[in-house]
């Protein structure tokens, strides 16, 4: 298959509307268009430079819980949940009850995300793993009630608020079991010899366009990017989510998709992918060096002011960068502090304008890590 003269699909006739069923892409694929070459060229540098950079970071798994909640938030956002990244790594108890269903979404996906990263040390990346992202992902909020780790087995649609006025409607149920037993195939295929950034684009296209479940669709085609990255050992470590990139851009990632469905151009879906791989690579070799920076200094510079407090200093600044959300009893339970030193240090790291207080209050504060948080926002 010819990337530029692909054929996306047909147009099948259901009950009173039409469904996309796509082609299936388990078969091998060529191209000749010399910017999609040097698209796929700058953007697997990128990827090299990234995977090289987090090999010399030190302690760089101190980092990656947060990265992994900046991908929950941000995926969540683009299916219009209104966790920030603050709440995020705070407790249930200190959201607000009106903001507690968007929470638990959040948490859900960063759980699902560890739990397939974890997963892939036995499993590989297939459709038993993909089903248990979407039961973790769904279990204990909105779409709970959706059959979790079920591929559907009723007509879904997209956009709009019935089938009649719909903006897209994916393949009729029957042939979902097919088209994700080729989608997994084609990850697997040896026989195809194209990029890996290539095959992975193409995988979550059509992914978004089988749309397998009820729902949580989105957040799991995008969770499968970072999987088989980091299987096929491009990644050394999770570092690397688009979900940021396609927020920013998301009226162009859903052209894109729809244009791919539409006009048959998947030359322009590749290329906007790989912008996405690039430009998100970048980002994060940029945000790396910046935390660097940032824990030396502080280490360096500011902990020793404390004394002979220093070492428990030092172990909080450790854990901030772990969960940059904090107040008095949470460092009083990971750092084995009594309740008054674990006031006092606090004190003591918002004085050196390490951490700031976010709630206003007298009691029950809540501080934050300013600075760090500010660079997993950028």
């Amino acid at each position: 298959m010819e990337i530029e003269k692909f054929k996306a699909g047909t147009w099948r006739n259901g009950f009173k509307y039409k469904y996309f069923l796509p082609e299936t892409i388990n078969r091998q694929w060529t191209f000749s268009h010399p910017q999609l070459q040097k698209k796929v060229e700058s953007a697997s540098f990128r990827l090299w430079e990234l995977n090289s950079f987090s090999k010399y970071v030190p302690n760089i798994d101190l980092f990656l819980q947060s990265y992994v909640m900046k991908e929950a938030v941000t995926s969540s956002r683009i299916e219009w949940t209104k966790t920030n990244i603050e709440e995020a790594f705070s407790n249930e108890f200190d959201i607000r009850p009106e903001h507690r269903d968007d929470w638990r979404e959040t948490i859900q996906y960063r759980e699902s995300l560890n739990f397939a990263i974890a997963e892939l040390e036995n499993i590989p990346l297939s459709n038993r793993l993909v089903r248990s992202i979407h039961k973790i992902l769904l279990s204990h909020v909105r779409g709970k009630d959706k059959s979790p780790w079920e591929f559907r087995t009723s007509q879904n649609w997209i956009g709009g608020a019935t089938l009649a006025d719909a903006s897209f409607i994916p393949p009729s149920h029957e042939h979902v079991e097919d088209l994700m037993s080729d989608l997994e195939k084609f990850l697997h295929n040896e026989d195809i010899f194209i990029p890996h950034l290539i095959r992975i684009a193409i995988a979550h296209y059509e992914f978004e366009t089988i749309h397998p479940f009820l729902d949580g669709n989105g957040r799991t085609g995008r969770l499968i990017i970072p999987l088989y990255l980091v299987s096929q050992w491009i990644l050394h470590r999770p570092l690397l989510y688009v979900s940021d990139f396609f927020e920013k851009n998301k009226g162009i990632y859903y052209d894109k998709l729809t244009w791919v469905r539409e006009k048959n151009d998947m030359l322009g879906w590749l290329m906007f992918f790989l912008e996405a791989i690039e430009s998100t690579a970048t980002e994060a070799i940029e945000s790396l060096r910046e935390i660097i920076a940032l824990r030396e200094t502080i280490s360096k510079n500011e902990i020793p002011k404390l004394g002979r407090k220093a070492q428990s200093g030092h172990f909080l600044l450790e854990a901030l960068f772990r969960s940059p959300i904090v107040s008095a009893r949470s460092v009083q339970e990971d750092s084995w502090l009594s309740p008054k030193a674990s006031n006092d240090l606090i004190r003591d790291f918002v004085s050196l304008g390490i951490l700031v207080e976010i709630t206003g209050n007298k009691r029950n504060r809540i501080f934050a890590f300013r600075k760090y948080l500010d660079i997993l926002k950028k």
